[in-house]
């Protein structure tokens, strides 16, 4: 095994010196947003909100052109979580031991669905030990969903399973609630809720994703999950009323305002439109794929106003930073006819 050396320094307030044995670093910022640079040309910039789980972070190399956009991905798992060093005791029952079992090395769905099925009331334990140890490192969507829907239905916690805080270091779960905006959680019922909806829009079911994210407590997760869960199924008064008195404090606040701006667009309320978009593009640190969303929003609330010239300066200004943007094409042309 190789030695490795890592030190950071604080050379001045919100400023530390990383040292490792394969490069030197500057990292500099506040709670929420820090931009670090090390010596092989990497940049990384990371957004995020204090408190709330969600946060953006972007590397790129100091020279190269900024990424393209890409779409919207499913859910990605993290690695499965490693047991605790702690073991079932001899008096444990078989089951636990049993599940226990199924925490080191690759899992075997077959005999933790039989563990369940055999000890009905560690039925909702077995299907998280699946989820963690067989279906998400597996990527296994169809999987996944079934088991999550089960277990956000009968009410499961994972925080309240005595055999998962017992026995199984739990992960966080990355979870990309919505374009731009992705959600660093632990394992909890609204992890579990959010990544269950997550799955079902995914595979076609909308309407479960809402009833799904509508019983969570509602956070400003949820509700950046549901504003596109809406705005999929057209209900733009829901996602107006969702967004009242809504200012750009955060990457959050970024997404549900161009959503308000797309909303009250559809609704014919253009000026009102056109100023959600405005107060969603006012803060420029915002992440890029946002700042397009916004831009390709306020081109449409432009072209439903009869406004090509304004609709086409917006599409360029998307065009500028990347010419492979979903459909930028056909929006241009539908500007210069």
């Amino acid at each position: 095994m190789g030695f490795k050396v890592r030190k950071s320094i604080k050379i001045a307030p919100g400023v530390r010196l990383n040292v490792s044995s394969k490069n030197i670093g500057v990292s500099a910022g506040v709670r929420g947003a820090r931009v670090s640079v090390n010596t092989n040309g990497r940049m990384t910039r990371t957004v995020g909100i204090p408190g709330t789980g969600i946060s953006h972070t972007q590397s790129s190399s100091i020279s190269a052109k900024r990424p393209a956009s890409r779409p919207r991905q499913q859910p990605q798992p993290t690695a499965p979580p490693k047991p605790k060093k702690i073991k079932p005791g001899l008096t444990a029952p078989a089951w636990e031991k049993q599940l226990f079992k199924q925490l080191s090395g690759p899992g075997d769905a077959s005999v933790i669905h039989a563990v369940g099925q055999q000890t009905p009331a560690a039925a909702p334990t077995a299907a998280m030990v699946e989820v963690l140890r067989v279906a998400a490192p597996n990527r296994d969507d169809a999987r996944a969903r079934v088991l999550l829907g089960w277990l956000f239905d009968s009410g499961y916690d994972p925080t309240s399973d005595p055999f998962i805080t017992k026995y199984v270091d739990t992960a966080e779960v990355s979870i990309p609630v919505a374009t731009g905006v992705t959600a660093m959680m632990k394992w909890d019922r609204q992890a579990l809720g959010l990544l269950a909806a997550e799955l079902e829009q995914a595979a076609g079911d909308p309407e479960r994703a809402i009833s799904i994210v509508e019983a969570l407590e509602p956070t400003t997760v949820a509700a950046v999950s549901l504003a596109e869960l809406y705005a999929e199924q057209e209900r733009w008064a829901d996602i107006i009323d969702l967004t009242n008195g809504l200012t750009n404090e955060d990457v959050a606040a970024t997404f549900l305002l161009i959503q308000r701006g797309t909303a009250l667009r559809e609704q014919g309320y253009f000026e009102a439109a056109r100023e959600a978009l405005k107060e969603a593009l006012r803060v420029r640190s915002r992440p890029v794929e946002l700042r397009h969303l916004a831009l390709v929003a306020r081109g449409h609330t432009y072209l439903a106003e009869g406004k090509k010239a304004m609709a086409r300066k917006d599409y360029e200004r998307v065009l500028a930073d990347n010419a492979a943007y979903p459909g930028l094409t056909e929006m241009l042309a539908a500007v210069s006819a």
